[in-house]
């Protein structure tokens, strides 16, 4: 059993799904759209912190990027593991975008700039960002114009759910300034939805996708999950091709976390109704293939794209960017972030917001930000971020380029890194062209442990009960 997808830096087709390679590596690990990742941070990162972090990148004066947290949802889907707040009432939301944008004035005086600060990125995620009323939506996207500009060619995107919106929503939406949006589906399959306490129909999502094609949006991506409750391999076939008829520029396939002690919603689910590890391996196999024969591209982890895509594109150059929102084409840049439990990355520093409405509203309205927590890099930290950037986006690292980059003889600094990379050399996951390392096609689901071999943090704790798996 094998799946053939074909590569962005390759018009050759080859083999990419390796079941006994998954089967042996199918370990918890990070996803890196941080490194180190988000467990590491720590209480002892305080407000002082971060507008030390804040100051120093101001005086930088380079692009940023900003994240919306948006934690408002009519009801409750049992996979999620997100940061949510179940509620259908809008006066809610309507205080909550208010305190939002006294964040923004907060973060925006902090910096001491005088100008709009430009931006090449923005992202609403949630929660459910569409659940805001039109009202709300303007006034937000109002709030963050005054103090931000908006540059040309940026990528400005919203997460969609089908169910909530209207064609006036998307028109909206356009108006506003978004070019992309991402469309949650999971499975299309009515047992399934019905498992995880959302139904969804193929018509409501097509008629999302024909509207940002008519109000000019740039991209469509759409999200799948596999490995939910009563999903067959057949089933989940049925899911792929609809999507397919609808033709996303993305598409993303993640596997099913099942952590119940985790997050509350996920209890709902009985685990014997999960499908067997052969199941997943057969669903996840079938859709490399399929997505292969459709002619995406395979960018990393769980994405996929249309060959003349962006993100395709991007890694194709050389310049696809990983951050928390997952791959990017847009340059690395620091990141602001607003609303309850959103993750920043500002200078050498993550900064996270506090989780809950009481805490948000009780900081702001004492006059400070609501900073939970979050931790400082050193420089240990930063180069390790570069290096597992450039493995999880590019699949390859030139180690005397690398090492010139930031001083270190590698062979030295990497001592027991190169000791355990033998083991996955041999297995197939690493390759070395003379002193390029190289993560060959086969190894490329598996990318997420090739890195964690490098992650001084994970080395040093073992705590790797807490991530998600691998595949």
């Amino acid at each position: 059993m094998s799946s053939a997808v074909v590569n962005a830096s390759n018009s050759e087709v080859e083999v990419l799904f390796h079941p006994e390679l998954l089967q042996k590596f199918d370990i918890n690990g990070p996803r890196y759209t941080s490194y180190p990742s988000a467990d590491r941070f720590h209480n002892e990162f305080a407000e002082a912190d971060y507008l030390g972090a804040l100051e120093r990148v101001a005086k930088i004066n380079e692009p940023l990027s900003l994240y919306f947290h948006l934690p408002f949802c009519p009801n409750i889907c049992y996979y999620c593991g997100c940061n949510k707040i179940i509620t259908k009432d809008h006066g809610r939301s309507a205080k909550y975008i208010k305190y939002v944008a006294k964040e923004m004035a907060m973060v925006t005086a902090a910096m001491g700039t005088q100008k709009k600060i430009p931006i090449t990125q923005l992202h609403w995620g949630g929660g459910t960002p569409t659940f805001l009323s039109h009202e709300e939506m303007t006034e937000l996207m109002f709030h963050t114009r005054e103090h931000f500009e908006f540059l040309p060619g940026g990528e400005y995107s919203i997460e969609i759910d089908p169910r909530r919106v209207t064609e006036a929503d998307i028109a909206l939406l356009a108006e506003l300034g978004f070019n992309r949006i991402s469309l949650g589906v999971q499975d299309f399959n009515l047992a399934v939805q019905e498992a995880v306490h959302r139904v969804q129909t193929v018509e409501e999502t097509r008629a999302v996708m024909d509207w940002s094609r008519k109000y000019g949006f740039k991209s469509r991506s759409v999200d799948l999950i596999y490995g939910l409750p009563k999903q067959t391999p057949e089933t989940f076939k049925e899911t792929v091709d609809l999507v397919l008829e609808m033709g996303p520029d993305r598409l993303s396939v993640y596997n099913y976390a099942h952590l119940p002690h985790i997050f509350k919603p996920q209890r709902r689910i009985s685990a014997a109704e999960l499908p067997p590890a052969a199941d997943k391996l057969n669903i996840l196999s079938n859709t490399i293939s399929r997505l292969g024969e459709a002619g995406y591209v395979f960018i990393g982890m769980d994405h996929f794209a249309k060959p003349d895509d962006e993100l395709a594109i991007a890694q194709k150059e050389g310049k696809l960017h990983r951050n928390f929102q997952g791959y990017s084409t847009q340059a690395e840049c620091d990141l602001l972030a607003f609303g309850i439990s959103s993750i920043g990355k500002v200078d050498d520093c993550y900064s996270q917001n506090v989780r809950t409405l009481d805490e948000y509203y009780a900081a702001i309205d004492a006059g400070h930000l609501p900073t939970l927590r979050g931790m400082r890099l050193d420089k240990d930290d930063l180069l390790r971020r570069a290096l597992i950037g450039e493995l999880m986006c590019q699949f390859a690292l030139d180690t005397e380029q690398f090492a010139k980059d930031h001083g270190i003889e590698f062979p030295k600094y990497f001592k027991p890194e190169l000791e355990e990379l033998k083991g996955l050399e041999e297995a197939g996951l690493l390759e070395w062209h003379e002193a390029r390392m190289v993560v060959p096609i086969k190894g490329r689901l598996l990318a997420r442990r090739v890195a964690m071999t490098f992650d001084r943090h994970l080395r040093e704790s073992q705590a790797r009960g807490t991530y998600s798996k691998v595949l």
